[in-house]
C-alpha cells in the first residue's frame, strides 16, 4: 500500500528507543495517548509512526518532543495485559518523515512522506560494504553479545541501505547516534558512520577484555568476593579511578567554600573547579586545570602575620645580629613606628647598596625576625627571562607562577620581608626583560594590583615590605632605581672588623666545628694580624673564612692531642696555621718618589689604592697609557697632560717641552679594568712630577676630576675611598672641594687618624703633593693673588705686555 493511501496514521512516540526498517520490536505501551494510537492503527491497516522523543523523561510530548524523521511500521501482535499496558509487536517497514501533524487531542495523527534512498552501488560502495562485514564479524566476535548467525545473515545482505539498517540495530550506542543514522538518507554516508561507531565499540570491548583478563588472573587467588572487589579496582583504574576524582573535586570545593579570597579570584576558582568536573581525570587539560586551582587555594590572599609592634625588642633583635649599619637599623624602625602609629601603612621597598660581604642578605634575614614577619628570598642573579617574574601563560605546557606568587605560597603570608637579593645582576634578552616587569612590583602605587600572568588576576602585594640588594647601581635601570629608596651601606673599617670577628665570627665558627669555647684562644694580637695580612676586603666573608680555616686547624691539634687541649692563637704563629701572608699592611710608598702619585679608586668590593706611575722617555712627543684602562680614564689622562702643556712655563718647563719626550703614564695591577674620571689629579701630579724631576709625598693620596682649566671637580665614593686610605697607612687626602660635606659619613675613628685636605684648583693638590722646593713655590703662588691673575690672564690669552709681565714673576717663582 502506498503511504499516500494510508495518510494520516497513528503516531506512537518511542522512548529511549529508534526503529529501523526491517527490525521487529516488543513493545510495552502504557501512557494513555499510546495506547489509543495503538487501537487506531488496528482499525485499518495496522500501520503506525514509530519516532523517538528527545527527551525520555517528557511524560506528554507534543510535536517540538519528538524527531520529525521516524520508521513507518506495522503492528505485527498485540496482547492486553491484566495490569492495563498493552503489549505489541512491530515492525519497521520503510523511513519516513513527518510532514503535518492532523490531530493531537486524544492521541497523535500525522501525515507522512516516505523516504526512499539512492539505488545506485559503486565500486567504492561494494569495498565499503565489505569493510564493514568485516568489521562487524569482529565486533561479534569480541562482544559475545550478539548471536554469530547474524554474521551470515548480513553477510548475505547485498542492499546497502537494508545492511546498515540490519548492523545498527545491534550495535551498543546512544539513542542520538542512533537517530542520527536514521536521518542519514546516502547508504555510503550511513555505511561510513556505522563503520566509525563500531571501531570504537571495538576498543571498548577490547579494553573491557583486558579488564576480564586480568580479574580472571586474580580470581585464580581468591574466593568470589575478592574477585568481585579486584574487578571493580580494574576497572576504575581503566577509566582513570573517577570515583577518586570526584572525591578530590569535592575537596576542592570544599577548600574553596572555607578560603578567604577575594571576589575575582574566587569567580575564577569557581569557574576552572565546573570546569574540571565535565573533564576525563586522565586528560591532559585536567592536570592543567588542576594544578591551577591548586595554586589559588594554596595562596595566602588575606592571611598576614600578627605580631606585636615592639621598638625595643625590634632594636634589640637588629644590634645583636649586625654590627653597625645604623642607617638601615633607623629606617627599620621608623617603618615600625610609624606602622604603630597610623595601623596600616604602605610596605617600604628598600636597596641596600654596598661591597659584598657587608651583611645586605642576612640584614634582610633580620629584618623579618625585627618586624615578626615571615622571610622569603629571591635570587636574581642572572634572570634574563620575564616569566620569571611574571609567570607563564597557561598555554605553555608545565606553566608556573612568577618568582613573587612562588615565594608568597612559599611564606604562607600575604605580607611578609620580601628580599630581592642581587638586583643589578638582572639581564635581558629575547624573552622579555626583567627590570621591566620589577617596575610594577616595586611601586607602591600600582603593586596593589600585580598580575600574574599565570593566576590571570590581581594579587596586592602593597603589604609586603620589599628589600633589594646590589653592589653597584650603574647596571640598575634609572626608572627601577626611582621607586627604591637607596641605602648605601660601605665597608667595615679595621675597628668594625675585629668586633664582629669576636662578638659573630668566632663564636659561629667555633659552633660549627664543634668547638668548645674554653679550647680555643684568640690573642688580640692574632685578630689584628688576620685582618691587616691575610684579608683585604670592603665586607667580613674572605674573614669568615679565614676564622673557618683557623678552627678547622684547631679541631685536628684537639682530636690529636685529646679534648684538654688548649690552642692558642697570637700573630706569631698564624704562619703555622694559614702560611705566609698575603698582603703587605699598607700600601703606601717606602720613600718619596718622583712621577709615582697615589690615587683612590671605588670598586664594587669597596675602595682601592690605585697607585700612577708616569715616565719620561726620549721621543716625539707620544702619549702612551697603559694598564688596561677604560675610555673615560684614557681622557683623563690626556686632559691632564693638555693642563700640564698649558702651565708648561709656570712649571719652569720648555714651552715646547713635549716635542722633544714621550710620556708613558702605567697603572700597575695591569690585568685589572680600570675607569671613571676621578683619578683626574692623580695623573696630573704624577706628570708634573715626573717632568719637573720633583717627588710626591709618599702619605699623601688624592682624588678628584680635572679639567681643563686645572679645576678639581666633585667624586663619588669618598667613604670607601677613604676606608681604603686608612687600610693602607695613607695619612692625608686632597679631595674635592665640593665633596667637603661627604666628609661627615666618614667613621669617626677613620676621620680622627686622617687629615682631610679639600682642594677646588690643581695649584693647591701640586701645594700638597710635591715635596720641598716645589713646596715653597707653590705656596707662593698661592699666597700671591696678582701673580695668580697674571697666570689666569695668559691661560685665557691676554695681552702681550700683561703676559710679558707675567712670565718673568712665574719664573722668578719657579727659580725659586
Amino acid at each position: 500500500m502506498k503511504v499516500s493511501e494510508m495518510n494520516p496514521v497513528p503516531l506512537l512516540a518511542l522512548r529511549e528507543l529508534v526503529v529501523f526498517p526491517q527490525q521487529v520490536v516488543p513493545l510495552f505501551v502504557g501512557r494513555e495517548k499510546s495506547v489509543r494510537a495503538i487501537e487506531e492503527s488496528q482499525k485499518e491497516n495496522k500501520y503506525i509512526m514509530l519516532a523517538a522523543q528527545k527527551d525520555a523523561r517528557t511524560s506528554n510530548p507534543g510535536q517540538k518532543d519528538i524527531y520529525e524523521v521516524g520508521t513507518l511500521g506495522e503492528v505485527v501482535q498485540l496482547i492486553r495485559l491484566a495490569d492495563g499496558p498493552i503489549k505489541v509487536l512491530v515492525e519497521g517497514k520503510q523511513r519516513a518523515r513527518i510532514k503535518k501533524y492532523a490531530q493531537e487531542d486524544e492521541f497523535m495523527m500525522v501525515e507522512v512522506e516516505e523516504i526512499e534512498p539512492p539505488a545506485d552501488v559503486s565500486t567504492e560502495l561494494k569495498a565499503l560494504m565489505r569493510s564493514v562485514n568485516t568489521t562487524f564479524e569482529s565486533y561479534v566476535k569480541l562482544g559475545k553479545k550478539v548471536n554469530p548467525e547474524m554474521i551470515m545473515q548480513v553477510n548475505a545482505i547485498e542492499d546497502p541501505s537494508r545492511l546498515a539498517d540490519a548492523i545498527v540495530v545491534q550495535l551498543n550506542i546512544k539513542l542520538e547516534d542512533k537517530q542520527d543514522i536514521l536521518e542519514t538518507i546516502d547508504p555510503k554516508e550511513r555505511l561510513e558512520k556505522i563503520l566509525g561507531h563500531m571501531k570504537s565499540e571495538i576498543e571498548i570491548l577490547q579494553v573491557e577484555k583486558r579488564i576480564r583478563s586480568r580479574v580472571k588472573k586474580q580470581m585464580e587467588k581468591t574466593q568470589k568476593e575478592y574477585y568481585l572487589n579486584e574487578q571493580m579496582r580494574a576497572i576504575q583504574k581503566e577509566l582513570g579511578d573517577k570515583d577518586d576524582f570526584r572525591n578530590e573535586v569535592q575537596d576542592l570545593e570544599d577548600q574553596l567554600r572555607a578560603k578567604d579570597m577575594p571576589d575575582e579570584a574566587r569567580e575564577k576558582t569557581e569557574k576552572e573547579i565546573r570546569k574540571l568536573k565535565m573533564m576525563s581525570p586522565m586528560s591532559a587539560e585536567a592536570t592543567v586545570v588542576r594544578n591551577y586551582v591548586d595554586w589559588m587555594l594554596a595562596l595566602p590572599w588575606h592571611e598576614m602575620s600578627e605580631s606585636e609592634i615592639d621598638i625595643e625588642k625590634a632594636r634589640g633583635v637588629l644590634d645583636s645580629d649586625h654590627y653597625g649599619l645604623d642607617k638601615v637599623k633607623d629606617r627599620i624602625l621608623e617603618y615600625l613606628a610609624v606602622q604603630k602609629l597610623v595601623g596600616k601603612v604602605k610596605g617600604p621597598i628598600l636597596c641596600l647598596v654596598g661591597p659584598p660581604g657587608v651583611g645586605k642578605t642576612s640584614l634582610g634575614r633580620s629584618i623579618g625576625k625585627a618586624t615578626g614577619r615571615e622571610f622569603v628570598r629571591v635570587a636574581l642573579g642572572g634572570v634574563r627571562d620575564e616569566a620569571e617574574i611574571r609567570g607563564h601563560r597557561r598555554t605553555y605546557i608545565g606553566a608556573l607562577p612568577g618568582k613573587i606568587v612562588q615565594s608568597l605560597k612559599k611564606a604562607g603570608k600575604s605580607n611578609p620581608v620580601f628580599l630581592l637579593d642581587e638586583i643589578d645582576k638582572m639581564s635581558t634578552d629575547f624573552r622579555g626583560d626583567p627590570s621591566s616587569a620589577l617596575l610594577e612590583v616595586l611601586d607602591p602605587e600600582q603593586n596593589g594590583t600585580f598580575n600574574d600572568h599565570y593566576l590571570d588576576c590581581d594579587y596586592d602585594l602593597s603589604k609586603i615590605m620589599f628589600v633589594c640588594t646590589a653592589n653597584t647601581l650603574h647596571t640598575i635601570p634609572g626608572p627601577l632605581m626611582d621607586r627604591m629608596e637607596l641605602i648605601h651601606l660601605s665597608g667595615y673599617t679595621e675597628l668594625e672588623k675585629l668586633a664582629i670577628m669576636k662578638r659573630y665570627l668566632v663564636p659561629k665558627q667555633l659552633k660549627e666545628n664543634g668547638i668548645e669555647e674554653a679550647s680555643v684562644e684568640f690573642d688580640q694580637s692574632a685578630f689584628v694580624q688576620v685582618v691587616r695580612r691575610y684579608t683585604r676586603e670592603a665586607g667580613v666573608r674572605s674573614l669568615e673564612r679565614v676564622i673557618a680555616t683557623l678552627c678547622r686547624k684547631a679541631a685536628v691539634e684537639i682530636v690529636e692531642h685529646g679534648e684538654d687541649h688548649k690552642v692558642l692563637f697570637t700573630a706569631e704563629n698564624l704562619a703555622k696555621f694559614l702560611g705566609q701572608p698575603k698582603f703587605r699592611y699598607g700600601m703606601s710608598e717606602e720613600e718619596h718618589q718622583i712621577g709615582t702619585s697615589t690615587g683612590l679608586a671605588w670598586t664594587e668590593k669597596g675602595g682601592e689604592l690605585l697607585v700612577i706611575e708616569t715616565a719620561v722617555l726620549p721621543g716625539k712627543g707620544r702619549l702612551q697609557i697603559t694598564g688596561k684602562l677604560g675610555d673615560v680614564m684614557q681622557e683623563s689622562a690626556r686632559a691632564a697632560l693638555s693642563y700640564v702643556r698649558s702651565r708648561a712655563e709656570m712649571l719652569g718647563l720648555p714651552r715646547y717641552f713635549y716635542d722633544q719626550v714621550d710620556l708613558h703614564v702605567h697603572v700597575p695591577e695591569g690585568a685589572i679594568p680600570k675607569d671613571g674620571p676621578s683619578a683626574g689629579i692623580t695623573m696630573a701630579t704624577s706628570l708634573i712630577s715626573a717632568l719637573t724631576g720633583i717627588p710626591i709625598d709618599k702619605e699623601l693620596a688624592m682624588t678628584g676630576e680635572i679639567t681643563l682649566r686645572g679645576n678639581v671637580l666633585p667624586i663619588g665614593g669618598l667613604k670607601e675611598k677613604a676606608l681604603a686610605a686608612h687600610r693602607g697607612g695613607i695619612r692625608r687626602i686632597c679631595l674635592p672641594k665640593e665633596n667637603e660635606n661627604d666628609i661627615e659619613d666618614i667613621p669617626a675613628t677613620v676621620r680622627e687618624e686622617l687629615e682631610f685636605i679639600p682642594v677646588s684648583h690643581v695649584d693647591e693638590v701640586l701645594y700638597e703633593a710635591l715635596i720641598t722646593s716645589g713646596r715653597a713655590g707653590f705656596e707662593r703662588i698661592l699666597d700671591s693673588a696678582a701673580i695668580r691673575d697674571e697666570i689666569l690672564f695668559s691661560d685665557l690669552g691676554g695681552k702681550e705686555e700683561e703676559k710679558n709681565g707675567g712670565d718673568s714673576k712665574v719664573e722668578a717663582v719657579v727659580t725659586h
